[in-house]
């Protein structure tokens, strides 16, 4: 028989399956070039759209913009993890913004100089520049604010996965400052002791035991305080930048 050709298989309705689209990116990482390829070929209208975005005017496959894109896309591919909760086409789309506000802030910097000199001879060039400057920062705020409800709700997801929803976890965080401050302490010690964070990881259960003799809680207030303990937890497990902010010490020391 015949072997399908990949790129007849991506023309196709089914090729719009994200669940396929992603069994596809594996593949590359796992070696299959000629699926890489055309994964790559595929997609290079998306990365066109997204670094137009980015650049906030039409690219061409011909610019350096693009060619910025196109390895990032590559870069997506080998990177991606769909255990971090993204889909591939969102997390690519957040890859090839980096590393084109990357290169359009470098460019920046070097045109700064550069039309600074030029400035007495045409006296729009600085205005130009802040104008540049402006949207360039009000882009990356956009795309933080993003980045910050795609990671909560991947959070939301694994905390589901615990049987923890925000709601039961507003109603079990402990009251007072002190124990707040505690728990913070024990959830930093079961993510960063390896035989711990495993058996929360993998079998999803706090070992109150092996905790008791690391910690100075006690083993009833670890019990009372279980389901927050594993939320913060899971935010250092998971690295979830953004909300590491919300769980910073509310009294010296650091987190």
């Amino acid at each position: 028989m015949k072997p399908i050709r990949i790129k007849s298989w991506f023309n196709s309705k089914r090729s719009k399956s994200v669940v396929e689209i992603e069994e596809l990116v594996y593949k590359a990482q796992n070696g299959d070039e000629r699926i890489r390829h055309d994964l790559l070929e595929q997609y290079k209208p998306f990365v066109k759209k997204v670094v137009s975005k980015a650049c906030k005017r039409y690219i061409s496959e011909s610019m350096d913009e693009f060619s910025v894109g196109f390895l990032a896309l590559n870069e997506a591919i080998d990177q991606f993890n769909k255990d971090h909760g993204s889909k591939f086409l969102t997390f690519a789309s957040v890859v090839i913004n980096r590393r084109v506000i990357d290169y359009i802030r470098k460019e920046s910097r070097h045109n700064h100089v550069f039309l600074s000199e030029e400035e007495d001879e045409d006296g729009n060039i600085q205005e130009n520049y802040i104008e540049r400057k402006t949207s360039l920062e009000k882009f990356e705020a956009d795309e933080q604010r993003k980045h910050r409800v795609e990671e909560i709700m991947a959070y939301q997801k694994l905390l589901f996965s615990y049987g923890i929803t925000f709601d039961v976890l507003s109603t079990e965080c402990p009251k007072h400052l002190d124990a707040r401050e505690n728990a913070k302490i024990v959830a930093k010690t079961v993510a960063e002791v390896d035989d711990i964070r495993a058996a929360l990881v993998e079998k999803k259960r706090l070992p109150i035991k092996e905790i008791e003799a690391l910690v100075s809680c006690s083993r009833k207030t670890i019990e009372r305080n279980r389901k927050y303990i594993i939320a913060i937890a899971l935010i250092y497990i998971g690295e979830f930048h953004a909300l590491r902010s919300y769980i910073v010490p509310e009294k010296g020391g650091t987190n």
